[in-house]
């Protein structure tokens, strides 16, 4: 959708509302830095949207289309914003000793959360946003694939909610356990990077531990948001795939797939996020800026996320059960498991 003046005009009150919203998530996020912005501004738009709803009959409607470019095209520009904070070089270096870390890791999440979720019949859209929301890095991979997806905001909050509970776990869990199996502050900061999702939580959980655990754990998560791209590649393929079939199948009968053009299932953000990663890389965009565009990114994935918490039926979270929270919990265990498991056979620990 074009941003013409006669579709942006209907949006304002919706997008006023929403960083309203995020303003305050931030502030509570400041707060308790464990908590961060985003998982606040979740249960603030939901409770505000409850409110709205309670108070006035059909209220949200004028919110309505704010709250749409909020969930969907802030989120797409936050998510280019973070590619702000990687740089080639450092990919390289730290990607290159953590590697196998982090795609072992990737890859049980991935399989247990479509496995897991089968047999504990999980939606298959609120188990992809669990899947990735714990293997490679907690709210920004939910902003990245929730428009590839189309999920709605009921699955968004659920996995947002999954996150969080396992994150706040780690950040009193993970220092003890790493205490006692004895871990090196290069080894805690490789186990928190890869199996604490988002960045607040990483830190908190690192910070702990120690300096050198922090830097390395700050670096190695950065790196593993790169997961993002492939993942979101692979998901708009299907999607594609899925759409042609269907369009196929309602012009003949036949159900066979068209052809899908490659550059077609690279969603525009994601191309904006290389570039910028590009750009940081050869110095037009300095280290020294690398802070303010993650901030920047953090608060409109906030504003996002509390659009997204104002649309959220309560009535889907209810009918979605315990069942996404178990998965959600499981897959954090198998991630951490993994991540120390990789580490010892590699004779990292």
């Amino acid at each position: 959708m074009p941003l013409t003046s006669s579709a942006v005009r209907p949006a304002l009150p919706g997008v006023a509302v929403a960083v309203a919203v995020g303003i305050v998530a931030t502030a509570v996020g400041t707060l308790v830095p464990v908590v961060g912005g985003p998982v606040p501004a979740v249960v603030l738009g939901a409770l505000l949207g409850w409110l709205v709803r309670r108070r006035t009959d059909g209220g949200l409607s004028l919110l309505a289309p704010g709250m749409k470019f909020a969930s969907s095209r802030v989120l797409q520009a936050a998510v280019v914003l973070l590619g702000a904070q990687l740089s080639i070089g450092a990919v390289l270096r730290i990607g290159a000793e953590t590697l196998p870390v982090m795609l072992t890791t990737l890859v049980v999440c991935l399989v247990g959360a479509w496995l897991i979720g089968r047999a504990l019949r999980v939606s298959s859209t609120l188990r992809t946003l669990i899947g990735v929301g714990t293997g490679i890095c907690g709210a920004s991979a939910i902003a990245a694939v929730t428009p590839v997806v189309g999920a709605v905001g009921a699955d968004v909050a659920y996995a947002m909610s999954t996150i969080f509970l396992c994150n706040i776990a780690a950040v009193f869990l993970f220092p003890l356990l790493g205490h006692a199996l004895g871990l090196s502050q290069h080894a805690f900061g490789v186990f928190a990077g890869t199996a604490v999702n988002d960045t607040s939580s990483v830190v908190a959980t690192a910070t702990v531990y120690g300096r050198q655990a922090t830097d390395t754990a700050v670096v190695v998560k950065l790196v593993r948001t790169l997961m993002i791209i492939p993942i979101v590649v692979g998901l708009a393929g299907l999607e594609a795939r899925r759409t042609a079939r269907a369009q196929a199948a309602s012009v003949d009968g036949a159900g066979r797939a068209g052809g899908v053009r490659v550059f077609r299932l690279v969603p525009w953000f994601l191309i904006g996020f290389l570039v910028v990663v590009l750009l940081r890389t050869v110095g037009v965009l300095p280290a020294a800026a690398a802070p303010g565009f993650a901030t920047v990114a953090t608060f409109l994935i906030t504003v996002a996320l509390g659009a997204i918490g104002v649309s959220t039926d309560f009535g889907a979270l209810r009918r979605a059960g315990f069942r996404p929270m178990l998965l959600g919990i499981v897959l954090w265990a198998l991630v951490a498991g993994t991540s120390l498991g990789v580490q010892a056979a590699f004779g990292m620990l």
